[in-house]
């Protein structure tokens, strides 16, 4: 559950129009969530697997995929910006995260129309606009903070994209806090559990312990975002959710990434096991006593992290 004296949020991974309608107000009013994001496979399968979106779809014939995509996604970011408006008029986070066309990843001028065009589409302040951490990507954050647009940089493994990340949105949250803005905020989605999946058997070869790796590369990533001392920039640890088959507890990357001034966003299943057991004591920060003799354990044997995140970041975008 959230943890506002250490200023830890839980933010849930996952939008469907009547469970929006339905539960989602109860994870707010239970103080189990002050936040949510979401995604183009998120809206996929919400909409290929409910019946809500059938009736609005029927009125969209005539548009092509993506119009109707951003139909039905508009609708549903706004119904959730309207029920998290509250948390957010607070300062108790209350964001949602509407994701700009991956497509457009390495074309800033692009991003920036689109993201001004969702976010203006939308119409709540509390609405996060989600940007891929590319060379394109981190110019499109700047502008976007600048003119007061908060911002969810997504798609993070390396500390290279975290640290252009927190440069981009440092430029731009001055250049709107100097022109007299109020409020606009970033967080940098680092993914966990990808890590795991993409390495995890090799490293069984040659007998270094699973799961490790996406935690200590958030770990040292969350350092360098906390080290830098940014009030309105945050981490969130993303991907998450545990990949079955798996002998890990459902919630472990929830419980293993626990600290201050941070978001851990999470699928419906991972928080409904996270709650059952509250957490009492922060697992964050890792030292680096822990995570750096590990990263050269890897190294020496063969390795190369840096095509690992090359590799995950083609995947994801």
């Amino acid at each position: 559950m959230i943890n506002r004296d250490i200023g830890y949020s839980l933010w849930l991974d996952f939008i469907e129009r009547d469970f929006l309608k339905t539960q989602f107000p109860q994870l707010i009013e239970k103080d189990i969530i002050n936040g949510a994001t979401s995604n183009p496979a998120i809206f996929s399968n919400a909409i290929i697997s409910s019946p809500a979106y059938k009736e609005q779809l029927a009125t969209l014939k005539d548009k092509t995929p993506k119009e109707k995509y951003e139909a039905l996604a508009i609708e549903d970011i706004k119904l959730a910006a309207q029920i998290l408006r509250p948390l957010y008029d607070v300062g108790n986070d209350g964001y949602i995260s509407l994701e700009v066309d991956p497509t457009l990843a390495n074309d800033t001028k692009a991003t920036v129309a689109e993201a001004k065009r969702l976010f203006k589409a939308v119409g709540e302040p509390n609405v996060m606009m989600k940007v891929p951490a590319t060379k394109a990507g981190f110019s499109a954050m700047r502008q976007l903070l600048a003119t007061g647009i908060s911002v969810n940089a997504t798609l993070v493994f390396s500390l290279s994209q975290a640290r252009k990340c927190l440069k981009a949105m440092k430029r731009g949250l001055a250049v709107f806090e100097n022109s007299g803005g109020r409020r606009a905020e970033g967080v940098i989605s680092i993914f966990v559990s990808r890590f795991d999946r993409e390495l995890d058997e090799k490293l069984a070869t040659f007998g270094i312990s699973g799961s490790k790796t996406g935690v200590y590369n958030a770990a040292r990533i969350y350092r360098v975002i906390e080290k830098n001392k940014a009030p309105n920039v945050r981490a969130l640890f993303a991907s998450t959710g545990v990949k079955e088959p798996s002998d890990l507890p459902r919630d472990y990357y929830i419980r293993e990434l626990c600290g201050k001034h941070c978001i851990n966003t999470a699928p419906l299943l991972t928080i409904e096991e996270y709650i059952k057991t509250p957490q009492e004591t922060e697992t964050l920060p890792l030292g680096i006593k822990i995570t750096k003799p590990y990263f050269e354990k890897l190294e020496a044997n063969g390795i190369d992290m840096f095509s690992v995140y090359d590799k995950l970041l083609d995947e994801g975008a």
